[in-house]
């Protein structure tokens, strides 16, 4: 009986503790029906965490006690962390630690590197002052050939997979990387075939982009703009003049659909129509479509065109002034019929 007494009590107690521990480590205490959610975690805002993380879980006065004993609470990281449906304490400060999960960033047609970084702070942790710190880094520009007007030619339209709180630089870095992929043997030789180095085949191609939207058309625009740069004629492209537009007035946001005659004297170093040659950088962020269409432009004899207003998106070529003085007059015509003068 003696031996009793001490052995209950002593188990009773045992019992007590393994409930409380299981509690604590191992009970389920997520609160959410996805198979998996993201927790988007700031280094060192407990505020913050505490927030975020009450949503997602039953009890956080057990996930706390974890956390404490884990010595999670004083060692937060950034980062964008998986957390599974159904686990306990424990494999939930385990995923915190541990499991900082990557994302897909994207974009495209971006004008500037201010509206680059923009979309990319609306993605990932860094904001775009840090961004565009990074991206016109006088060092990183110097050593790697590029200035702060042909910069924004590194970056490739597509998906990239980082981090949620990767740093500035790493993320330029790695689109640097990128485009240096991107920039393989094959294209460089084309490149080279044209006459024109990698910063002027993107240059040109975000002119063949702003042309057109239709990508089966753009090879046919980059073949006249290369027929004008053999000619050592001016491009006068028109969406370098709409560029030259918003630069002078600083206002990137606004929609112009007709370029005026005025527009045409505007002094810049992006319109065409004033300058010899290329601009000294992209006016937009060309995508893939638009640079493989400079590389393999068509080769024909066109040195004019228009948009075509009765097959929308598409253009009107011509091989020389009477042809495209004819187009044109079809074009203007539908522009006054609508009553689109700017």
């Amino acid at each position: 009986m003696k031996v009793l007494k001490i052995i209950i009590p002593i188990i009773i107690l045992l019992s007590v503790l393994a409930f409380d521990y299981y509690n604590k480590f191992y009970k389920e205490n997520t609160n959410f029906d996805e198979e998996a959610i993201f927790l988007y975690v700031v280094e060192g805002d407990s505020l913050a965490f505490s927030d975020s993380i009450s949503k997602y879980i039953k009890n956080e006065k057990t996930f706390y006690k974890a956390a404490q004993r884990l010595d999670y609470l004083d060692n937060i990281k950034t980062g964008r962390f998986k957390i599974s449906k159904g686990i306990g304490n424990k494999e939930l400060i385990t995923s915190l630690k541990f499991a900082n999960t990557p994302l897909t960033v994207t974009f495209n047609n971006q004008e500037r590197v201010e509206n680059l970084a923009g979309r990319l702070a609306s993605q990932v942790y860094a904001d775009s002052i840090s961004l565009i710190r990074a991206f016109t880094d006088e060092k990183f520009l110097k050593e790697n050939g590029f200035n702060k007007e042909n910069i924004l030619s590194i970056f490739i339209p597509n998906s990239y997979e980082v981090y949620w709180n990767v740093e500035p630089n790493q993320l330029r870095d790695k689109m640097f990387s990128e485009y240096q992929k991107f920039w393989n043997d094959n294209r460089i030789q084309k490149a080279k075939k044209i006459g024109l180095s990698k910063l002027e085949v993107t240059n040109l191609a975000s002119i063949v982009q702003k042309e057109s939207i239709k990508i089966d058309e753009r090879p046919t625009i980059a073949g006249v703009y290369i027929n004008r740069l053999n000619k050592r004629m001016r491009l006068q492209a028109d969406p370098t003049v709409i560029y030259s537009i918003k630069d002078y007035y600083k206002n990137f946001d606004t929609i112009i659909r007709r370029v005026l005659y005025r527009d045409l004297r505007l002094k810049s170093r992006y319109n065409t129509y004033r300058i010899n040659g290329l601009p000294p950088g992209p006016i937009a962020m060309p995508d893939i479509s638009a640079i493989d269409a400079v590389l393999n432009y068509e080769k024909h004899n066109y040195i004019f065109f228009v948009a075509d207003p009765y097959n929308r998106g598409y253009h009107l070529f011509a091989r020389n002034l009477t042809e495209h003085n004819r187009n044109k007059k079809v074009y203007t015509r539908w522009l006054n019929n609508r009553g689109i003068y700017r």
